[in-house]
């Protein structure tokens, strides 16, 4: 299984996992055609130019996994517009 794909059965199981890693979510947007802009502090804009489609996460800290709402937040954010 590739990498994009365990990635996003991560993200699509249900009840939410709590351990995808900032790390992983950031390489997932990318290959899905997002570009990163940062905003003020931990904010974190990921948008799509060619599905004009956008997702605003917090990047967590200290640490480095996700909080299972941003997960299901980006979850809802792909699947609205097909690409999970």
């Amino acid at each position: 299984m590739a990498r994009a794909e365990k990635i996003i059965e991560k993200i699509k199981t249900k009840p939410t996992l709590s351990n995808i890693k900032w790390d992983e979510l950031v390489w997932l947007l990318r290959h899905l055609g997002y570009e990163v802009l940062n905003g003020n502090g931990s904010r974190r804009k990921f948008h799509n130019a060619e599905k004009d489609h956008l997702i605003n996460l917090h990047e967590p800290h200290p640490g480095n996994e996700l909080k299972t709402y941003a997960i299901d937040q980006v979850r809802e954010k792909l699947e609205e517009i097909g690409l999970i």
